[in-house]
């Protein structure tokens, strides 16, 4: 599986860590077609609907398949989530 998950990386197809709800699938969609994330889930909401019971199969699928967005050097921790002074 990691050479599809590879190819999907190269295709710019993988689960961002901000703008996710679920699992991130939509977010990462959107992301590679230049989309925002609200507008890709309605998308893919939209052409789920064509064919019923799709979304069941094809939703965790992609969750497995898609991988996570290669993060860079992590900063510090945000610990005051209050508004900025």
């Amino acid at each position: 599986m990691g050479s599809i998950q590879e190819r999907f990386r190269s295709q710019g197809l993988t689960r961002p860590s901000q703008g996710r709800i679920l699992g991130g699938v939509c977010a990462g969609l959107g992301q590679r077609f230049g989309l925002a994330p609200w507008p890709a889930r309605l998308l893919f909401l939209i052409v789920l609907l064509v064919a019923p019971g799709s979304q069941l199969i094809v939703y965790p699928v992609l969750w497995i398949l898609m991988p996570p967005a290669q993060q860079g050097p992590a900063g510090p921790a945000r610990t005051d989530f209050g508004p900025p002074a």
